[in-house]
């Protein structure tokens, strides 16, 4: 601890310590992997690049050691944490600081919606701080990254970039280019909106408990020009899942048996013709850019 920093560094054997202190047991399920590599909790600091004008969402508060280093250089933190034992011990540490505020409850509402008491509660208190800037920075729980990320770009908030440490696997669907295993819907949809790089890849040692699989730490910058490009951004989430329904379809036959019912093969193929595109072409073929100018001939359907 310092006088700048009334946190200690969070070490394995700190972090064996406290939780030992209080009976808890890291919960596999709830995706509670600490990262014990301080140098690597640095990179993720710098790589968010924050400032005093930065307000950031932290989802999974853990034991506050990420919260604490982002504390000294953001202008607030507000860091949400599901496990209610967790949130506790953390409160203890987190006390001390006058620029970071906690909330007990999942990020998620249901898989397609957040929890409106966060995003309420970081508005609220980046507004109270006076920061002017939205970032997510965060060591997320496997379980619901996906569908955080996907959610928070689809609020339309203007979140300034991500940093985030998520499985390899994830990482590697988010930043897939196009005729590659792992470029799907996930992939388009980000890429439509922001700027997506993978920073690092982290092995399983660098966590306690270990996890089964590498992670990496990934950012995502927000891109306004690419955001114009997408009006209605639920009808683009939708029309993505439906495309990748069957992602082994031609366009033909996946735009034909469509969620909603089958729709009349003719008039899909004037539109697939009309919007310059051959029908026996598979969607993991194409471009972004192309995925867009699908979605426009479609969009009133």
């Amino acid at each position: 601890m310092t006088a700048e920093n009334p946190s200690p560094r969070q070490t394995l054997s700190y972090i064996k310590g406290l939780l030992h202190s209080r009976r808890l047991i890291p919960k596999n399920k709830m995706g509670q992997n600490f990262l014990i590599d301080l140098n690597l909790v640095d990179v993720v600091v710098r790589a968010a690049e924050l400032t005093k004008d930065d307000c950031v969402l932290e989802v999974g508060t853990g034991t506050g050691s990420l919260t604490t280093r982002m504390a000294l250089e953001a202008g607030a933190v507000f860091t949400v944490e599901l496990d209610r034992e967790f949130f506790e011990m953390a409160h203890q540490l987190l006390a001390a600081w006058s620029n970071v505020r906690q909330l007990q409850g999942d990020a998620l509402a249901t898989k397609n919606e957040l929890n409106p008491q966060m995003l309420d509660g970081w508005k609220e208190f980046a507004k109270e701080k006076g920061t002017t800037k939205k970032k997510l920075v965060a060591n997320l729980p496997y379980a619901i990254a996906t569908p955080l990320v996907a959610n928070l770009l689809l609020t339309g908030l203007e979140i300034d970039c991500m940093v985030f440490m998520v499985q390899w696997e994830v990482a590697e669907r988010m930043v897939a280019v196009p005729g590659t295993k792992d470029f799907g819907a996930l992939a388009v949809l980000i890429q439509s909106l922001a700027d997506a790089e993978i920073i690092r890849r982290i092995a399983p040692s660098n966590f306690w408990p270990q996890p089964a699989v590498d992670s990496a730490i990934v950012r995502i910058r927000s891109n306004p020009e690419k955001a114009k490009q997408v009006p209605d951004l639920l009808k683009w989430r939708a029309f993505l899942r439906d495309l990748y329904t069957h992602r082994r379809k031609n366009l033909r036959q996946a735009l034909s048996s469509w969620s909603s019912g089958r729709r009349d093969k003719k008039e899909v193929d004037a539109r697939i013709a009309a919007a310059g595109f051959d029908g026996s072409l598979r969607s993991e073929s194409m471009s972004v850019e192309q995925h867009l100018k699908l979605f426009a001939a479609f969009a009133d359907w």
